[in-house]
């Protein structure tokens, strides 16, 4: 589980490291790092997905570590409310950017003649500043189209401990 602080709020989010470990593997090296930290999200399209975790407040990329095996034929599906690794036209792309549903998105899951969008986790608690997020005003922002016109900052992403 990992908790996020936003400036719109805080949610948590479950990953499914059985179906997706190296996804999930990747995903928490960046959280470890304390890489999420100041980032943005920079792509918000409501009704659609919100994405983040590689743009600065200015958005500038920052350096990531090598990208990861696709995992979106793991069964997964891209329905509300879940995580999926973010990727460019390359298949195998995926790096630090991910981003959380708003609806269920199924054109994005795996396919034949269409690889999709590995799920990698699902947001468990916070579905309401999610959806607040994706709220905000939007428009053409730093060469950025669907940029939120002020920025939606994630303050932190940490590993919750497990209860013992």
């Amino acid at each position: 589980m990992v908790r996020f602080e936003t400036t719109h709020g805080d949610f948590t989010v479950e990953l499914h490291e059985r179906e997706a470990p190296q996804s999930v593997a990747n995903f928490l090296r960046y959280v470890d790092e304390g890489f999420f930290d100041g980032t943005l999200f920079h792509r918000i399209v409501p009704g659609f997905v919100i994405q983040g975790g590689g743009l600065t407040s200015d958005f500038k990329s920052k350096p990531t570590h090598a990208p990861v095996h696709n995992e979106a034929d793991n069964g997964l599906r891209n329905q509300r409310g879940t995580l999926s690794m973010a990727r460019t036209d390359q298949i195998h792309s995926a790096t630090s950017q991910f981003f959380v549903n708003l609806a269920d998105n199924a054109f994005l899951d795996h396919s034949p003649g269409q690889y999709g969008y590995a799920v990698f986790g699902r947001v468990t608690e916070g579905m309401d500043v999610i959806d607040r997020i994706a709220a905000v005003s939007t428009g053409r922002r730093r060469g950025y189209t669907d940029a939120p016109l002020e920025d939606v900052l994630i303050r932190s992403a940490r590993r919750l401990q497990p209860a013992k």
